[in-house]
């Protein structure tokens, strides 16, 4: 063949000779000895934590009960597993589906690769599983680009200086608690105070190029209510929903969290801002024990095992800004009886770079988003936000503490205008701050209006400069 033609015909071939590659020549095989719950054990593979091994399992055919004693007929099939412990000769694997159908000596194969996620931009509008392959009936991702579901985040001297502010089309949040590009916060709420619903909000709303949601431990019915009632048509064009239902495995509920982080990666590698919204990291927690346990693992705080937070720490630690792009991220906390100290939130809480609570008091008064701005906390509003906006958020900031202080005594009729200057003021100013504070589902507020609106409540007249968005001071 002559050289020309050999040039020519070179990427044509490329697909395949990275196929054959990435093929392993020498299969490692063991054999199942143990199946208990949802942990097999086996005797070999050579293979890695985190390895991904394949199980060969008979598949037997659907046949009536009055038939069982004809012939069943009966097909090879895999089952995908991953190492999760190792001890000794003995090899721990935990399925991504059930355990149903896996026996005693059945064949494990180790692939000799990693979970890896198809990654494209035609994920954009797709609904994906734990593993990556959509779930929404609209045919499979054409993907050749595949990244590793488990990665090290960014070098610490790669990451670009948080300095503008992101918009999320909140009024309480870009006026009061000021979200910078690449920066991660903590959602803290009980359960049914309008987590989901907040966090839809954010999708349609943001000026961010790409949104990508983690519906991870969820209820089934919740996919369809968040995608039709909360996300809409215009807020799943630009999302990507990786969804890992209560009803799954503890590692697909686990692995669903690492791939909408890789997914989340991706995107920011293409020089996007992105908003990562992650719904709920204590569900992600709670998988990480359930492995943890049936692993041998101790139990240490509240029975969750030590290996649970470097996992968390981790995890959270993908997230933020890097050289190419950002990642945006909202990760949602379940606290148990509204206890705000409970390992998970006291460890998220240390580690994020702020942290919003929504009340179950606001949300029974029909206070939507239930944001309780004093408990409240953005780590970064004061580098991102303008001076003469940080002077109107601290002035209205004063207003809501002081009514918060004396409003039993208000609604007893115990207090006497004129009694403090402050309190007058707070009381003369409460509706248009509850009317700021509050806004419906399908309402949007461009920066631009919210920062008028904190303006003219707290007298102060805000400049256009900084109300652009992304804005730098």
């Amino acid at each position: 063949m002559e050289e020309t033609e050999k040039i020519a015909v070179e990427p044509l071939l490329a697909k395949y000779f990275a196929c054959a590659e990435q093929t392993e020549t020498l299969k490692y095989a063991g054999f199942v000895s143990k199946v208990q719950g949802l942990l097999i054990e086996s005797r070999g593979p050579i293979s890695v934590i985190g390895e991904v091994c394949k199980i060969a399992i008979p598949s037997v055919s659907s046949i009536p009960v009055s038939s069982m004693e004809s012939s069943l007929e009966k097909k090879e099939k895999e089952v995908f597993a991953e190492v999760v412990g190792l001890n000794g000769a003995t090899v721990q694997l935990m399925p991504y589906g059930d355990t149903q159908g896996i026996a005693v000596g059945a064949r494990v194969t180790a692939t000799g690769r990693r979970l890896e996620v198809p990654v494209s931009e035609k994920l954009l509008g797709r609904v994906v599983g734990p593993l990556g392959d959509p779930v929404d009936g609209g045919g499979p991702v054409d993907a050749e680009q595949r990244y590793p579901v488990i990665a090290p985040p960014p070098p610490a001297i790669t990451r670009e200086p948080i300095t503008r502010q992101i918009v999320t089309g909140i009024r309480a949040i870009d006026g009061l608690l000021a979200v910078g590009r690449g920066q991660r916060l903590g959602v803290f709420a009980g359960s049914g105070v309008g987590k989901s619903t907040f966090q839809a909000m954010i999708a349609r709303n943001t000026n961010a190029q790409v949104n990508v949601v983690a519906l991870i431990g969820e209820r089934g019915r919740e996919l369809r209510d968040f995608i039709e009632n909360d996300l809409g048509p215009e807020g799943m064009a630009r999302t990507v929903i990786v969804v890992s239902t209560g009803d799954e495995n503890p590692l697909a509920r686990l692995r669903g969290a690492y791939t909408a982080t890789a997914i989340a990666e991706y995107f920011r590698d293409q020089g996007n801002d992105v908003m990562f919204l992650f719904d709920s990291i204590t569900r992600f927690a709670r998988a990480m024990r359930e492995i943890g346990l049936t692993t041998g693992e101790p139990p240490a705080q509240r029975g969750y095992p030590p290996s649970v937070f470097d996992s968390m720490q981790k995890l959270l630690e993908r997230s933020g800004t890097a050289s190419c792009g950002t990642i945006t991220a909202f990760y949602t906390v379940l606290v148990d009886g509204d206890d705000l100290d409970e390992p998970v939130s006291d460890t998220v809480r240390g580690i994020l770079d702020g942290h919003i609570v929504l009340s179950r008091v606001l949300a029974e008064r029909a206070h939507y988003p239930a944001i309780d701005i004093p408990a409240s906390k953005s780590r970064l509003s004061s580098t991102v936000a303008g001076k003469v906006t940080k002077k109107a958020a601290q002035a209205v900031l004063r207003l809501i503490s002081a009514y918060n202080e004396i409003e039993d005594m208000i609604n007893l009729g115990a207090y006497k205008i004129g009694t403090n200057p402050a309190v007058d003021e707070a009381i003369a100013k409460h509706e248009a701050i509850e009317a700021f504070l509050t806004q419906a589902v399908d309402e949007k507020s461009s920066l631009e209006e919210t920062l008028r609106a904190l303006g003219t409540i707290a007298e102060i007249e805000i400049p256009p400069e900084e109300m652009g968005p992304y804005v730098k001071i």
